[in-house]
């Protein structure tokens, strides 16, 4: 248990440091999703070539969240974040750096872009695991400090996006990722003051030695767990074509459509804006009245609304406008789903297992990321971006009606909400409600993003 759990008082700094490290990335990040499309439009002229370097960004994710969660553990969830951060600060401010050299090829930059990737994900895996833990530590419950991770993270998103378009704009795309890089700087400084001494962060004492039967071994538990249970299973299979999908219309579609029908750099931070201060919208009316209705009937209309719409809303119209209101509705619909899922997989999956089984969600939820960057551009290129935006929001439309088709998601409704009392101290539900995948042989009776 982490050593703050002891203390008579709660401790808030340290949950306050993630969200602030984790803010703070993330609005730098919205300055890359929106900055480094752009810039290869900017320099290539080509929907493709865009795409091409979405999918070298994001194949590293997959690969870095497929084999991740025991590294996580073993290295510690401090150490990961520091590292990660540095690794992407440095590598994002290698593309200005090279290009004001001339010196940046095309291939060059998607090298640098595929090292973003892979260390990116176990960067963000080793915060969002410790929110539990912190959430204890500073005396709140699971599912409010859910909600305000999110809530923080999608306002975060939404001013990065804004300070994209303008800056674009006004400066240009280069000097964009340069204030990206010193984002992610500032957050691994936050996390190593802020989470110094705590033992949730630190590496692991009592793993075995480290070798490849024992690496193995621990990957396992972590998808024999997700694959043992048909909830989080179904969130991974419906998530995996959402993101893949998003990850078209974020570095391809919107961007595109942005620079032929809208007004550029500055309609595109802005429509991303609009959906990030939606999503936030939705996340903070979830943590204020979401646990008064049933999980399952909130989530089944909001993902419903959160996707399809704006791809079909940017098909038929060609101006900003009608495309905003749908950003807005769809980001408020889009911000109450996180919290829902973050509290079904916390309230689901054990603590001794959550960065194995957290790695192995954020894997299968990231799988089709490369393709769907890849796809898109190549659909722009062959069936213009009319035809692209059809056929990739029918896709996220199938997917999202899952959750009405499976009898599983109506089980979310017995998980635990995060109160007190509500956990045991493995992290199962006491009243034995939440669905177990077969155990593993470390601990018995121990059986993820989006």
């Amino acid at each position: 248990m982490d050593g703050g759990r002891n203390r008579s008082r709660s401790d808030r700094k340290p949950l306050v440091a993630v969200l602030a490290a984790n803010s703070i990335s993330t609005a730098g990040t919205s300055l890359t999703l929106i900055g480094v499309p752009w810039f290869v439009l900017e320099t290539t002229g080509s929907a493709g070539r865009a795409g091409v370097v979405a999918f070298c960004a994001t194949l590293p994710i997959v690969v870095s969240a497929l084999i991740g969660g025991p590294v996580i553990d073993r290295t510690g969830r401090r150490r990961v974040s520091i590292a990660s951060d540095t690794v992407c600060g440095l590598a994002v401010a290698a593309v200005p750096l090279l290009y004001y050299a001339d010196a940046l090829s095309f291939w060059v930059l998607c090298v640098l872009m595929a090292l973003n990737g892979l260390v990116h994900t176990p960067g963000n895996t080793a915060r969002y695991v410790l929110v539990p833990d912190l959430a204890e530590h500073a005396g709140t419950t699971l599912a409010r400090a859910a909600s305000l991770f999110d809530a923080v993270s999608r306002g975060a998103r939404m001013v990065g996006a804004a300070l994209a378009g303008v800056l674009i704009a006004l400066v240009g795309a280069e000097t964009v990722l340069l204030l990206d890089a010193a984002s992610f700087l500032t957050s691994a400084a936050l996390i190593a003051a802020g989470l110094r001494g705590i033992r949730a962060a630190e590496p692991v004492k009592n793993a075995a030695p480290v070798s490849l039967r024992t690496y193995r071994r621990e990957l396992g538990e972590g998808y024999a767990y997700l694959f043992g249970n048909r909830l989080l299973l179904g969130v991974v299979l419906m998530v995996l074509f959402m993101n893949g999908t998003d990850q078209g219309w974020i570095a391809v579609l919107l961007p595109v459509h942005a620079s032929a029908e809208l007004g550029g750099a500055r309609d595109l931070g802005l429509l991303t804006a609009l959906f990030g201060a939606g999503g936030l919208t939705g996340a903070l009316l979830y943590g204020a009245v979401g646990h008064r209705f049933s999980r399952w009937a909130v989530f089944t209309v909001c993902v419903l609304l959160c996707g399809a719409p704006r791809y079909l809303v940017a098909a038929l119209t060609g101006t900003t406008p009608p495309l905003a209101v749908t950003m807005v509705l769809s980001g408020i619909a889009g911000g109450v789903l996180n919290p829902i899922l973050t509290t079904v997989i916390y309230g689901s999956v054990p603590d001794a297992l959550r960065s194995r089984v957290s790695g192995a969600i954020t894997a299968g939820c990231e799988l089709a990321l490369p393709v769907g960057g890849l796809a898109a551009g190549l659909l722009v290129e062959s069936a213009g971006a009319t035809g692209a935006l059809l056929v990739m929001g029918a896709v996220y439309l199938t997917a999202t009606l899952s959750p009405l088709v499976f009898p599983s998601w109506r089980t979310m409704d017995g998980l635990p909400t995060g109160e007190p009392g509500d956990r045991t101290a493995d992290g199962v539900s006491s009243s034995g409600s939440s669905p177990r995948g077969p155990a593993p042989s470390a601990r018995t009776p121990r059986p993820s993003e989006s």
